[in-house]
């Protein structure tokens, strides 16, 4: 590396022959060197379904989050849809916007880090997220994720509706990857004590409670509990690049 140069993680390995053996090299392989110019930002991926909008406004203020620390950005992306325009009609789920692009499973590569949001079905991920996880099998052949920090935000119809056991249940995405998974434990502080209001989020992420899915939106601490899990994982993806 030539000086005034610098490092940060990339997804830019060579294919493994044989998975499970050569595949998981070290995440000290995972850099770019920059010859006489600045490094670039580091990158952490928002990848979310939402149907009604309760976890698209979390992935929103997720991003603004990431935004706030040096040298990171943010960037928004839907996973595709899996339901019929004809049945999405009869369930009365709004228009998505245009503005925030379909992720095809192999940008992931690009992501130094990544937070996955998605609604519970019964205490799991929604199927458009499995159905999205399902089509990186080429990218968990050669563990082209290995090492990328990862962490989730999820929304629940009821206050016992799957808040933990809906990130909990994915981890196993993850392990599979070899990704390493940042759960924000109780560094939210006193907004992790909340019992006076219902409210969404746990240790494994943020989180939101969109009742039948017709409610206005996330709380103002549910927004923040996701603001802050952003800032969290942005300075976690810091720790992690290489100087």
């Amino acid at each position: 590396m030539g000086k005034g140069g610098g490092c940060i993680p990339s997804k830019h390995k060579a294919s493994a022959a044989i998975p499970n053996q050569t595949a998981a090299l070290s995440v000290s392989e995972r850099s770019i060197s920059f010859e006489g110019q600045s490094p670039r930002k580091l990158r952490i991926l928002i990848v979310f379904y939402s149907m009604y909008g309760h976890v698209e406004a979390l992935a929103r203020e997720m991003k603004e989050g990431v935004d706030e620390v040096e040298g990171v950005e943010g960037v928004l992306y839907r996973i595709p849809e899996t339901l019929a325009p004809q049945a999405l009609e009869q369930m009365q789920v709004p228009p998505k916007d245009d503005g925030i692009p379909v992720i095809s499973a192999e940008q992931l590569v690009e992501a130094d880090g990544l937070l996955f949001g998605f609604p519970a079905r019964y205490g799991s991920m929604a199927a458009q997220m499995k159905a999205f996880f399902d089509s990186t099998g080429a990218l968990w052949r050669d563990q082209k994720l290995a090492g990328v920090p990862a962490g989730f935000f999820v929304g629940t119809g009821t206050q016992g509706g799957g808040q933990e056991t809906t990130a909990w249940t994915a981890i196993t995405q993850l392990a599979h990857h070899g990704m390493v998974y940042v759960p924000i434990g109780y560094t939210f502080e006193e907004g992790m004590w909340e019992s006076e209001r219902i409210r969404g989020g746990s240790p494994y992420g943020a989180g939101v409670i969109s009742g039948d899915g017709t409610t206005g939106g996330p709380s103002q601490t549910e927004l923040a509990l996701a603001h802050h899990q952003a800032k969290y994982m942005a300075s976690i993806v810091k720790r992690f690049a290489i100087p």
